[in-house]
């Protein structure tokens, strides 16, 4: 049974009629038609489908779209429109910490939630701040040097 779900998408008031027990992830992709959220695992183990609901890191593949009601959900769509998330992404290009493509929107909102806390990581805090992100292409390094870059360049924005 449909029922009207209100939330802020990308800080814009968003409602949509949906089944409250789909996934927010599919909300987004299918209903609302925000594409940069990936479906990988459908499980919740690859962080391709990550958003941030109040701020926080989640799988949305995982999270009923029910849960979002009134809440802020943030995806890359409107991060890359905030300064901190053109730093996030411009760090990622300079790092070379992107290849195909398809883990980046979740691994630019892990990295953005974790320098929103901690604005100077170190390694191992980065490595365990995007473990839930999986990425096969670059090996992980190219993505922590990014995460160094962005903290680096975002001196005194975080």
């Amino acid at each position: 049974m449909a029922m009207k779900i209100s939330f802020y998408l990308n800080e814009q008031p968003t409602s949509i009629d949906c089944d409250p027990m789909q996934s927010l992830l599919h909300t987004l992709r299918n209903d609302i038609h925000q594409t940069a959220t990936k479906e990988g695992c459908g499980e919740g183990e690859c962080g391709a489908c990550s958003v941030l609901l109040n701020g926080r890191l989640v799988n949305a593949c995982m999270l009923p779209v029910a849960q979002a009601e009134g809440a802020q959900v943030m995806t890359l769509e409107g991060l890359k429109q905030t300064t901190k998330g053109q730093l996030v992404i411009n760090a990622l290009l300079e790092a070379k910490g992107v290849q195909c493509g398809f883990c980046t929107p979740g691994m630019v909102l892990a990295l953005y939630a974790l320098l929103e806390v901690n604005p100077s990581p170190d390694e191992h805090t980065i490595r365990t701040a995007i473990s839930g992100n999986l990425c096969r292409c670059t090996g992980y390094g190219m993505i922590v040097e990014a995460a160094k870059i962005a903290a680096k360049k975002g001196e005194g924005v975080w």
